[in-house]
């Protein structure tokens, strides 16, 4: 079958509102799992080429992940709600608006992350210590952060061409884009710790160094203008309409990402607070599960333009049938790789564990363990959070998305150590899974019963003939 890569704008079009959504929807994910999961895979041979350094340079590479995903809000808070919001326009055939919101987004971003680099530098120890550094592992954890702050424009430039590549089809080359630097990291890495003698930073100095290659791969489409979108510095302008449309969708992006860094920081202090090889598991712990978080996420980002565009083109139906189809894949797969990471656990976490710590051994362990056992939530959860941000309707994707790394996470983070101590930190999260499924489910009803009143409305006015406005639509949900 052709990629969306191979085909020409017009193929792009119709195959996003006509192709068989069962073969449509995993062509647009694979990419997008593919990407994550070697995004995954880089972090993880960061932690595995760090953790020979010893415990306290394993801890600093999981205070330093706080750090990333800090840099990647301003990406997240821009990018998605461009991805949204021009997945819906490209519906409605508004292609030079598509060009308007990207180019303003693109260059947006990549100023917001020469501010924070500026501000990151100039204050990188206080930073550390408040990600949750210890003393023990302050000066690992400063090595590490320097040189991702240096990356932090083109990191937030790369997010935001990733996800507007995936809003137009273009998944395949957004995976390229990814993935190359991703590969690229795999080898720099060992060569800059160890060949160059480096240590951390050279770990870090990789990092930075594939992610510029990655953002100058996701940037050629537009400049070889094979694109449907545009970038153009003349088409940088600020217009209301585009700004509430991003910014409302974008906003539950940043929030959950916001509460997932704030939480992240809040699981190392109590983690640290218990002992470095706490700290540790965790790091080890949380980088292991960013392989099925990968794939969770990566299947909802192939299936959310999906259910945009046919949105914005008013095609109910075809919307329905994507939900039902992503919800029920998405926890089939979750149950399959959760049984596998589960069994699998205990040699996963010896081979990060180079310090033969027998408490950060048990300790993981039980972490991956336990969010193994409600992965499926987990997948369902992101189904529906993906499906409301797709559509434009910002309150319930709100509500969605800060479930889990919110006021799920959050009380568990409170609760759970101070009633088991430090095994109470290794279950918070899997607590929070199965809390943000009391969440999930009646918004999937909800969810369901949107589409068939959607439906019924549009078949009553003659689908033949009528023609759903996008933007009005979307502005229409968040009063």
């Amino acid at each position: 079958m052709e990629s969306m890569a191979a085909m020409s704008k017009e193929e792009k079009k119709k195959a996003m509102l006509e192709e068989n959504v069962k073969t449509l929807i995993p062509r647009m994910a694979i990419p997008t799992i593919v990407a994550q999961l070697i995004t995954t895979v880089y972090n993880l041979v960061d932690t595995f080429f760090v953790s020979t350094l010893g415990t306290n340079a394993t801890a600093a590479v999981g205070i330093n992940s706080s750090l990333q995903r800090m840099i990647t809000l301003i990406g997240s808070l821009i990018g998605a709600g461009a991805c949204s919001y021009i997945a819906r326009l490209l519906g409605a055939q508004k292609e030079k608006d598509a060009d308007r919101v990207l180019s303003t987004s693109l260059f947006t971003g990549l100023v917001l992350g020469l501010v924070f680099a500026v501000i990151g530098i100039l204050s990188v120890r206080p930073l550390v210590y408040l990600l949750g550094a210890t003393d023990d592992c302050a000066e690992y954890a400063i090595q590490y952060a320097d040189y991702v702050l240096y990356a932090a424009p083109v990191m937030i430039g790369s997010f935001i061409l990733n996800m507007c590549l995936r809003s137009e089809g273009s998944a395949t080359f957004a995976m390229i884009g990814i993935g190359f630097g991703g590969v690229l990291n795999c080898f720099l890495d060992p060569l800059f710790i160890f060949q160059f003698n480096l240590g951390v930073a050279g770990a870090s100095m990789a990092t930075s160094i594939s992610q510029l290659v990655s953002f100058c791969i996701l940037l050629y489409p537009y400049l070889k203008k094979t694109t449907i979108v545009r970038i153009a510095i003349h088409e940088f302008k600020y217009v209301a309409k585009d700004v509430k449309e991003v910014l409302a969708i974008g906003s539950t992006s940043f929030f959950r990402s916001t509460l997932g860094v704030l939480a992240s920081i809040l699981m190392n202090r109590i983690a640290g607070g218990f002992s470095t090889s706490a700290l540790a598991a965790i790091s080890i712990a949380n980088r292991v599960m960013d392989f099925p978080f990968a794939v969770i996420l990566g299947y909802g980002q192939g299936y959310q333009p999906v259910v945009g565009f046919n949105w914005g083109a008013g095609n109910f139906k075809r919307v329905k049938e994507s939900l039902k189809f992503a919800s029920i894949t998405s926890i089939v797969g979750a149950i399959i790789i959760g049984a596998a990471i589960f069994i699998a656990s205990s040699p996963i976490v010896r081979v990060f564990n180079n310090a033969a710590d027998p408490e950060v051994l048990r300790l993981g362990i039980l972490c991956i363990q336990l969010q193994c056992v409600v992965l499926a939530s987990h997948a369902f959860n992101s189904i529906i959070n993906m499906f409301y941000g797709g559509i434009g309707k910002a309150k319930f994707a709100l509500i969605m998305s800060m479930a889990r790394q919110g006021y799920c996470l959050w009380p568990m983070l409170l609760i759970l150590p101070a009633l088991f101590g430090v095994n109470g930190i290794a279950s918070a999260q899997a607590g929070a899974d199965l809390l943000a499924l009391a969440v999930a489910i009646p918004l999937g009803i909800l969810a369901f019963r949107m589409v068939d009143q959607q439906e019924k409305k549009s078949a009553n006015a003659g689908s033949a003939k009528i023609k759903i406005e996008p933007v009005n639509q979307a502005q229409r949900t968040l009063q």
